[in-house]
């Protein structure tokens, strides 16, 4: 069953105009625990308490307050955010085209699908179409659930994705005083990192990775809900690096001994045991975890 519409919207492009519907494109499938009261396993809830008088406030009594110093702030009505300039008019506004390799991916956050209704069918393929003759993504901004959105306008599997992305402003600078500046090293260290970057190349198959911790969580669910015992797995001291050389080599050999390819002279990635079946609790676990997740909740 298709994920429900969260927005809907318009792709503005030119004097063109695609009506759209927007759905999440990707879903968080972390564990979810509750906090329980370990005597009689009820759920903890929380109480709004003002931090002032100590008591409890209802929500017709919570205002949304900007802090301009420490403890000094200025509420916001529902009409001041109405009247912020920058309209909400649910309209993608492509202003520019470029290359999706001139975008740093630090700046991607949330992916979403969008869906063209019937009328607007001819016009997104036409896009698409073109999009795709000139390897360009759209940048657009989106006004949405009081934050203007950057975005950039690609499409997968002949579906268009919005992927919002974060202002430059709110990128941290990687600016770290242990990170080393101009080390010098030896051509035959890089020579051997080079040849172990190419043992360990392969093609791209994100199907080849799971998430064994959450695999193995779920193992212990299941294990105690069976009344099995639980064995804790012996942690590995990490090894430490004496000589980078000789790490390297050893790292290269590893690398060496997995499967190689019979065609072509590439690697390719070596067979991984199929993961087993989850089990009718482990699917409802995950399930339950995937409804709450933020994409579900909305843009933004």
């Amino acid at each position: 069953m298709p994920p429900r519409s969260m927005w809907k919207g318009a792709i503005s492009f030119g004097l063109v105009t695609i009506p759209v519907a927007v759905y999440p494109a990707t879903e968080e499938k972390s564990l979810k625990f509750n906090q329980l009261h370990d005597a009689d396993m009820g759920r903890i809830r929380y109480k709004r308490v003002c931090s002032v008088d100590g008591e409890e406030v209802d929500f017709d009594h919570i205002v949304k307050g900007y802090e301009v110093e420490k403890d000094k702030y200025v509420v916001l009505t529902e009409e001041d955010f109405d009247a912020v300039p920058v309209e909400s008019s649910r309209a993608i506004d492509i202003e520019q085209f470029v290359d999706l390799d001139e975008i740093d991916p630090i700046l991607f956050k949330k992916s979403y699908y969008l869906v063209p209704d019937e009328t607007g069918a001819k016009a997104y393929a036409l896009l698409r179409k073109a999009l795709s003759d000139e390897r360009k993504v759209g940048i657009a901004k989106v006004s949405f659930r009081d934050k203007e959105h950057l975005s950039a306008l690609r499409f997968k599997d002949d579906v268009f994705v919005l992927e919002t992305m974060y202002w430059p402003d709110e990128v941290r600078a990687a600016e770290f005083d242990t990170v080393p500046a101009d080390e010098k090293v030896r051509e035959n260290e890089v020579d051997m990192a080079r040849s172990l970057i190419e043992s360990l190349t392969e093609p791209w198959n994100p199907e080849a990775f799971t998430d064994a911790y959450r695999e193995a969580m779920l193992e212990i669910v299941e294990k105690k809900l069976a009344g099995e015992p639980i064995e804790a797995p012996a942690e590995e001291a990490p090894a430490r690096v004496v000589d980078l050389m000789e790490a390297l080599k050893a790292s290269v050999a590893a690398a060496k001994d997995k499967t190689p390819s019979t065609s072509g002279g590439k690697r390719v990635a070596a067979k991984r045991p199929a993961a087993s079946k989850p089990t009718a609790k482990r699917s409802a676990a995950a399930n339950d975890s995937n409804g709450n997740g933020p994409a579900a909740r909305g843009l933004g």
